[in-house]
């Protein structure tokens, strides 16, 4: 049986194996030779250090250190905050981002579909996540409030320090590509950023997804308007960045077209909607086509492209410009179109002319025979680039929605609801993972919650730092002391509303959240120099656990150890004899069990065959839970004969 590792993944070791598979050569006793790496990756001679255009500031290899070490560290469930713990597919993560998506690594690596972060936009004032400090005191860290009552880094970025952007650039850096390892090959992050800092996270972007993963940028209004805060002029806008994780992968859907021109109404208005009418048919600045220069015969007059008969022959005989008049239909579209009704004739400027339709919901196909047909669906273009300076979008309309389940005074820059449900729409398909891991207000899962009234099913998670609030009166409840607890009530009180006026249509509506905590591993410390142990130390050691923690703890951290899902289903059952207790987590394709986790102690043979008998994928045992020395000795034997494949391991 092997033994767990119960941390989070060394990403150096794993970027070493991944260089030693692709140049060998160039990895001795797992350590790189980068002066004969830089020769294989390039076609001429390499003698020194070349310049390169990039982005380098104080303390960027130091993030990229940090970013790749592993942690101790695990997230501790916590029911009695959590809502419908045993149901539902949500999760609400309390810590430091950083540190949690370290530990999600291996969960939800390729997994999640969107992500969309609301980071500090390094304005002078707020507090960023500095995890680069040299001090060993904590308490001093503490007293300078450089760390909160939670031991995380904190601190105010002020524009005098010296490393004003450098702090910044390692602070999103680091957490930016933990991310990208996180997203599906066709996943999309969306990231909102105001103009202190929108060219250095292009370029930090540009590194870590690369430049040919860029979509675009989207200004967004954030108050129609408002003071002159910089002397010069009024920022009522701010950015959202979006890059993909694969762009040849990802893929946006398209947004309904009605541009407020589809006014006009007919016989078909129930099916097709209203419609706009288009440019004439004819045209004199298409590329000349013989076949688009016909006769057409409708309602007792005779029509040429350009209203000449004769200059129509003189085209045909080969007399015209390189674009000359022609109609933008094709002879068999034309008919099929004015014989279903696409087509209006009416008078133009001195002379009658043919116009086309274009309905909200309507458009003329053809079929694989070459047939046209009437195909009825919304009509859908590429989001505008200008689609986000509607006022429906701005920081004033998040107040309004967010006064409509609790005082919107709390948060300070909210984003609305109807900014995170667009941005949804563009890579949206059922069951994808939304992740907001600044998630502040939570407004992300407020979002997803509402969308899932149409049946998709989609879950988030969320990450926030548990930061204080600063004036406690104004939440109007003693126990809301932190932003995670604003953010949960928030929850609670918007799945209770969405789930009530939507209980007839969507009876099993997921409103629910279960809430982690970012905390030490729930495992001993054992690494001592043996002429350190003493009789009590041993006696201490026999259980790696620590005193505090539950096995429900132990699981949550063996489940990101295995990399089986956190929201997954768990099923606490009792052996045959009622003496132990083991739990069944999730269930993958076929009725396969991912994992059994069994962490009682005096665990007898039987127990192991009634576990072994349900042929989990993997099963993970406490090194001294087992009865007796024999018993240790069987669990393997045991396994392969009822259950070969099973991977079983201890802690």
């Amino acid at each position: 049986m092997e033994k767990l590792k119960m941390q989070s993944e060394n990403l150096v070791d794993a970027n070493i194996e991944k260089m030693t598979k692709l140049f060998p050569n160039c990895v001795t006793e797992d350590r790189v030779d980068f002066d004969l790496l830089r020769q294989e990756l390039s076609s001429v001679l390499v003698e020194g250090k070349d310049e390169r255009y990039r982005l380098d500031w104080a303390g960027k290899r130091q993030a990229i250190l940090t970013a790749n070490s592993p942690i101790a560290k695990t997230l501790r469930p916590c029911r009695g905050e959590s809502v419908n713990f045993d149901t539902t597919e949500n999760l609400y993560i309390e810590g430091d981002n950083l540190d949690v998506l370290k530990l999600l690594h291996e969960t939800y690596l390729n997994k999640v579909k969107m992500i969309y972060i609301d980071p500090p936009y390094n304005t002078g004032n707020d507090f960023i996540y500095n995890d680069d400090f040299a001090e060993d005191a904590e308490e001093y860290l503490t007293k300078s409030k450089q760390k909160d009552d939670h031991g995380n880094r904190l601190e105010t970025n002020k524009d005098t320090s010296g490393r004003y952007h450098s702090d910044w650039l390692s602070m999103i850096y680091m957490r930016l590509r933990l991310a990208k390892d996180l997203l599906s090959d066709d996943g999309v992050i969306f990231i909102s950023i105001g103009n202190d800092e929108l060219i250095n996270l292009g370029k930090v972007c540009d590194e870590i997804f690369g430049t040919d993963n860029y979509i675009g940028i989207l200004p967004r209004v954030t108050k129609k308007a408002g003071k002159n805060h910089s002397g010069f002029i009024s920022d009522n806008h701010d950015y959202i960045i979006i890059y993909a994780k694969r762009k040849t992968k990802a893929k946006f859907n398209g947004v309904a077209a009605d541009d407020g021109e589809y006014l006009l109404e007919d016989e078909y208005v129930s099916t097709r909607g209203r419609y706009k009418l288009n440019q004439t048919l004819d045209y004199d600045s298409l590329w000349y086509n013989s076949t688009m220069d016909f006769a057409i015969n409708v309602e007792g007059k005779t029509f040429y492209p350009g209203g000449s008969k004769e200059l129509s022959q003189q085209r045909h005989a080969g007399i015209h410009n390189p674009k000359d008049w022609v109609w933008r239909w094709s002879k068999g579209l034309f008919e099929f179109g004015y014989k279903n009704g696409f087509v209006v004739i009416k008078q133009g400027k001195g002379r009658p002319r043919i116009y086309t339709k274009t309905y909200l919901n309507a458009t003329i196909k053809k079929d694989g025979s070459g047939n046209y047909f009437v195909e009825t669906a919304q009509r859908e273009t590429n989001l505008s680039s200008l689609a986000l300076v509607e006022n429906q979008f701005s920081n004033d309309n998040a107040k309004k929605q967010l006064q409509q389940v609790m005082d919107a005074n709390m948060f300070d820059f909210p984003k609305p609801i109807t900014l995170i449900e667009q941005l949804i729409e563009l890579v949206d398909e059922p069951g994808m993972i939304v992740m907001d891991f600044f998630s502040g207000s939570a407004t992300t899962g407020h979002t997803v919650m509402q969308k899932n009234i149409d049946g998709k099913r989609r879950k988030y998670i969320l990450v926030q730092l548990p930061e204080k609030i600063d004036d406690i009166s104004k939440a109007g409840d003693k126990n809301l002391k932190t932003i995670c607890d604003l953010a949960k009530e928030r929850l609670k009180v918007a799945g209770k509303k969405i789930a009530e006026a939507n209980r007839m249509t969507i009876p099993n509506l997921d409103i629910g959240f279960r809430v982690l905590k970012l905390d030490d591993s729930n495992m001993r410390e054992v690494f001592y120099n043996p002429k350190q142990y003493d009789q009590s130390m041993i006696l201490e050691l026999v259980s790696s656990i620590k005193d505090d923690r539950t096995a429900e703890d132990v699981l949550f951290q063996v489940m990101l150890d295995k990399g089986v899902s956190l929201s997954s289903k768990i099923e606490k059952r009792t052996t045959a004899d009622r003496q132990q207790t083991y739990y069944i987590v999730g269930t993958a394709e076929h009725g396969v069990i991912d994992l059994i986790c069994c962490l009682d102690e005096k665990i007898d043979t039987d127990a192991v065959k009634e576990i072994a008998r349900l042929s989990p994928k993997s099963c993970v045992f406490l090194e001294s839970g087992m009865k007796s020395d024999a018993t240790r000795t069987n669990v393997q034997q045991v396994f392969d004969t009822y259950s070969a494949k099973t991977k079983v391991e201890v802690i």
